[in-house]
């Protein structure tokens, strides 16, 4: 089976039949990150995340007015699906969006960021972050 597709212009063909264990792994990481993004919170947490912020939980948490328990699972779907990677700085636990991996996805991003930008849901979790990052430099969570 040969499969045709076009990147950024250029025409590749691809032997699939010769690789098909490869084509099923991209097949299905593809798949996990649509499944990711099939969901109103998680979309919201990657409105949040999407401009290259890095964020605590609690600032997360405070955007959305979502329990720790609720974000903390979604940010462990999102995270275990690739899209974002954390890091621990004491107790508290920080998130960004993962770009560096592949370029395509970074290209969803950016599309991502578009889309979502016009939303009033997101506006509105845009503007309780700036309220809560405002008052988080007055009386750190750190």
């Amino acid at each position: 089976m040969f499969f045709r597709f076009n990147l950024e212009g250029m025409f590749f063909g691809v032997d699939i039949s010769a690789y098909p264990d490869t084509m099923f792994s991209m097949i299905k990481d593809v798949a996990q990150v649509f499944k990711a993004l099939g969901d109103e919170t998680r979309l919201r947490i990657m409105a949040l995340l999407v401009d290259g912020n890095e964020l605590c939980v609690c600032d997360i948490m405070a955007a959305l007015k979502l329990p720790q328990s609720t974000v903390s699972r979604h940010l462990s779907y999102l995270r275990s699906s690739g899209l974002v990677s954390d890091r621990r700085q004491g107790i508290w636990m920080y998130y960004q969006v993962k770009r560096e991996d592949n370029k395509n996805i970074a290209k969803l991003f950016d599309m991502l960021a578009g889309m979502l930008a016009a939303l009033d849901q997101v506006e509105e979790d845009q503007r309780c972050l700036r309220e809560h990052l405002k008052q988080k430099k007055l009386q750190s969570c750190r």
